[in-house]
């Protein structure tokens, strides 16, 4: 298992930036792909972005594409999620997520095998 770590969650009003980071340790960093989900409250959990273990292929779910970028460092064992435009429906804990590479790349919560203990984010009207 690689152990995983978020940071840089906050409040920000409707129209702002936020940049999420989540550092890894434990394994080998670059033999994951890397996910980043976020639940509302009363919610289920929901696909937000993926990224292959190289980096070079990325998906994002219809409700982020073109304002949110995810990205990798793997030299830094971190991968981030640059969020912009934010909307007051982005409001979400948001979780980094871990999965071991092979078979494509998965918008499954079920196929990742290890995850942060998540980031609030909040974006007010």
């Amino acid at each position: 298992q690689v152990q995983l770590v978020e940071s840089g969650g906050g409040l920000v009003q409707a129209g702002g930036s936020l940049r999420l980071s989540c550092a890894a340790s434990g394994r080998t960093f670059a033999n994951y792909d890397m996910g980043w989900f976020r639940q509302a409250p009363g919610k289920e959990r929901r696909f937000v972005a993926v990224i292959s273990e190289s980096g070079t292929f990325t998906y994002y779910s219809d409700s982020v594409k073109g304002r949110f970028t995810i990205s990798r460092d793997n030299a830094k064992n971190t991968v981030y999620l640059q969020m912009n435009s934010l909307k007051p429906e982005d409001t979400a804990v948001y979780y980094c997520a871990a999965r071991r590479w092979g078979g494509g790349i998965s918008t499954s919560a079920g196929d990742f095998g290890s995850w942060g203990q998540g980031t609030q984010v909040t974006v007010s009207s």
